[in-house]
């Protein structure tokens, strides 16, 4: 594999052999973006073209800079709604105001992306849980569907929270259009029974094709597209309002994390089936994400990130490079040019269907039965974020599912596990003594193992529980902290230990430290800690301290053991 560069790395080591799988997938995708786009374009409240623009700009952006050979970058469901859903709120739908501040959100969310590329902060989407990501799309699933429902029974619903749009569909049960109900039943048919026969037929654009020639042959009132305009977009600078920044900024936040999560999912899903061909870089993915929204914004396309089953589609077609998504924008720039006047006959329950089909995709039923059989907390977490988001709305609930997230963390690392331990018989192996009957427990001596990180949250829980054990103890003289899997000491938690040290010396109980990690090892020498007790209190192991105790072993090796146990890579420098 040869070096790759930043501007498309999969041109370096490119091959002839690659090419024809590159242009059957780039025509297939090419072919499917049309009609998706279009009705994601009616998902976010706007006009088809610019579905038609989203599916074009930014596919061509990120094959120069996207990391992945196999993602396909274009207008996505969920986040098609949540940009009606953050936008709706500040402007009226269809106004120009609205699509101005559609082009700013992307562009918003372009910047946020790209930075957190840059300062390499892609662990951020760890604040998006699995549950939480799992009941927000399972939600906003139903909240796509129930809004699409307007579309297939051919009314008009006042865009509102999932509760009074379904009001509004129930109370116009006498003038539902019951020939819009029948052409979004034969499309959403027509997509699922194509999928059944040939995963490698866009089965939107059988059922595009299809309603079309319904509407040529068919005399039917039903609403259709209307006028699609052709040519290219012309460059347009999103309009910078410092108030309306500050409304869109939270959404913004959310989505560019959703968006990218969405997108490295399927990059590292598709990854795995091309093992040794290129490796996916998780910053460089923000930065072509971002730069995709930030370039397509000013001409005319909204926010887009990698799609699930666009992506899906594209590696089982043959796409093996970037290639493929520069073939698949030039289709929607024919399209562009010369074809969109088919298409304004296009039945608007034909693109419901398609959305329809998309969003049923996203409902996941087995893993809430999952976490309800072995971890009822994130169970909890899911079914809240899933309620708020359907009835509620969509940005309350990613907002408060990434609250929840924040919240679950801080609670389960506020109170860690902390193990009492003691030598198995037999061995020098220590092991916790609720665990394992046949330990040998010494009332001289007490060894506990913090099982996470110390700082300000559970610093005080850790004090207080080694207290209480050594008050069960009759003739304490050492207590033992076994540091193995304490990964950071905060400030708080070396005041909170430093006390806790000199409360037990005050008793007359020694402390001593053993499996103490390096990066904890040089704070505790940048601090100090290490020079106040002495050398003579780090171990490298629990065996070890209780030996210097017990005056036992080579006294020359347990030298060597203390030398061991301090090594730090801030210890020569500051000649401690």
């Amino acid at each position: 594999m040869q070096k790759s560069t930043f501007i498309a790395p999969w041109i370096g080591d490119y091959k002839k052999s690659f090419l024809s799988g590159d242009i059957s997938a780039g025509i297939t995708v090419g072919i499917m973006l049309i009609p998706q786009g279009m009705a994601y374009a009616s998902l976010a409240g706007l006009p088809p073209v610019y579905g038609l623009y989203a599916a074009m700009i930014p596919q061509l952006i990120y094959a120069f800079l996207g990391t992945s050979r196999q993602v396909s970058v274009g207008p996505v469901a969920i986040d098609s709604m949540l940009i009606a859903a953050t936008v709706s709120s500040v402007a009226s739908v269809g106004s120009e105001n609205y699509l101005s501040a559609i082009l700013l959100l992307t562009l918003i969310i372009g910047v946020f992306q790209v930075v957190f590329g840059w300062i390499g902060f892609g662990f951020l989407v760890n604040f998006l849980s699995k549950p939480v990501i799992s009941g927000f799309t399972s939600a906003a699933a139903f909240v796509i569907g129930i809004d699409q429902l307007k579309n297939i029974l051919g009314i008009e619903v006042a865009r509102g929270n999932t509760i009074s749009t379904v009001s509004g569909i129930i109370s116009q049960y006498d003038i539902y259009n019951y020939a819009a109900l029948m052409i979004g039943l034969i499309g959403i048919f027509l997509i699922r029974l194509t999928k059944k026969w040939s995963k490698k037929i866009p089965g939107s654009l059988v059922a595009v094709i299809v309603g079309l020639l319904i509407m040529q042959f068919i005399p039917i009132d039903i609403d259709v597209l209307g006028v699609i305009p052709q040519g290219m977009p012309s460059v347009t600078i999103p309009v910078f309002d410092l108030e309306l920044i500050k409304q869109l900024l939270p959404s913004a936040l959310a989505i560019a994390l959703i968006a990218y999560m969405e997108s490295i999912s399927v990059s590292k899903a598709l990854q795995m089936k091309h093992k040794g061909e290129y490796q996916i870089d998780n910053n460089k993915e923000f930065v072509a994400l971002g730069m995709a929204d930030i370039i397509g914004s000013f001409f005319g396309a909204f926010h887009t990130t990698g799609g699930f089953s666009r992506s899906a589609v594209n590696e089982q077609a043959g796409a093996k490079t970037n290639l493929a998504n520069i073939i698949s924008s030039g289709i929607l720039f024919v399209t562009l040019l010369f074809l969109t006047p088919f298409f304004e006959q296009l039945p608007k329950a034909i693109i419901a269907s398609i959305i329809l089909v998309a969003v049923y995709g996203l409902i996941d039923t087995s893993y809430p039965k999952f976490l309800w059989k072995t971890k009822r907390e994130d169970f909890y977490m899911l079914i809240i974020t899933f309620i708020i988001t359907l009835i509620v709305g969509i940005q309350e609930g990613v907002l408060l599912g990434m609250i929840l997230s924040l919240l679950l963390l801080v609670k389960r690392t506020a109170k860690p596990h902390i193990a009492v331990l003691a030598k198995l018989k037999g061995s020098t192996e220590y092991r916790n003594t609720k665990r394992f009957d046949d330990v040998e427990e010494r009332q001289d001596i007490l060894i506990i193992r913090q099982d996470a990180q110390l700082y300000f949250a559970n610093s005080n829980y850790f004090s207080e529980k080694v207290k209480n054990e050594v008050k069960k103890k009759t003739d304490i003289k050492v207590l033992v902290l076994h540091f193995g899997s304490v990964s950071n000491i905060d400030s708080t938690a070396l005041s909170v230990l430093e006390d806790l040290v000199y409360d037990l010396k005050q008793e007359g109980i020694r402390t001593y430290f053993t499996d103490v990690i390096g990066p904890v090892r040089d704070f505790l020498t940048r601090v100090g800690l290490m020079h106040r007790l002495g050398k003579d209190h780090f171990f490298l192991d629990v065996q070890s301290a209780i030996d210097f105790y017990d005056q036992k072993g080579n006294q020359i090796e347990l030298r060597r053991n203390f030398e061991r146990a301090i090594q730090s890579n801030d210890f020569e420098e500051r000649k401690i």
